[in-house]
């Protein structure tokens, strides 16, 4: 099974494990807001995923996303799993799927903004980054691949230019999986176009 978007008949099978990763947060960034949860799944096969909620590491939280994510921090405190622990599950799952051969390829939808929250929480808790310093951003490939300008990669606007309703639902794991099946699709439209 190949796990990157290479061509058939191109070459050996890459040295990457593509893996769609989303987060909820508390707030804008990890320095002052806790990582609440993680969804992953590969870029190729979606239905092959992971989903962990975490404990807050501290009171501090932005209401609209709260109110976005639909999470609450004194229920993750009763219920979600210490950051450290959960770090930890989500590198085996990553070295699971990805195997002794291949590296996870972090491929995230605004993936700045997810890629600071997995890098920092890895770091603070494990002191490694399974995923290394690279990122994939979907919206930036769409640039590329696509010719679009910035204002036409937002999830709406990009999901109609595919002939796609995509409508991001901030449960981690589901929108992993949607922004997955969104890069394959332009990377199919441009495929065809070319």
């Amino acid at each position: 099974m190949t796990t990157s978007p290479t061509p058939a008949g191109s070459g050996p099978a890459p040295a990457e494990c593509w893996v769609s990763v989303d987060i909820e947060a508390a707030g804008p960034n990890p320095g002052s807001y806790s990582l609440l949860s993680i969804g992953a799944c590969l870029y190729d096969d979606p239905a092959v995923g992971f989903s962990i909620e975490l404990k807050p590491v501290g009171p501090a939280a932005v209401d609209s996303a709260m109110a976005v994510s639909g999470l609450s921090l004194a229920d993750l405190a009763e219920r979600g799993s210490e950051p450290a622990a959960a770090m930890a599950a989500f590198e085996a799952w990553l070295a699971e799927v990805s195997g002794p051969e291949r590296r996870p390829l972090f491929v995230g939808f605004n993936a700045g903004f997810d890629w600071m929250f997995v890098c920092d929480y890895f770091h603070r808790y494990l002191g490694r980054n399974p995923f290394g310093h690279a990122a994939v951003d979907i919206k930036s490939v769409a640039l590329g691949a696509l010719g679009l300008a910035w204002p036409q990669t937002s999830i709406r606007r990009l999901g109609a230019t595919l002939g796609k309703t995509t409508e991001l639902s901030h449960n981690a794991l589901q929108d992993a999986r949607d922004q997955a099946d969104l890069l394959r699709a332009i990377l199919q439209h441009q495929n065809v176009g070319a």
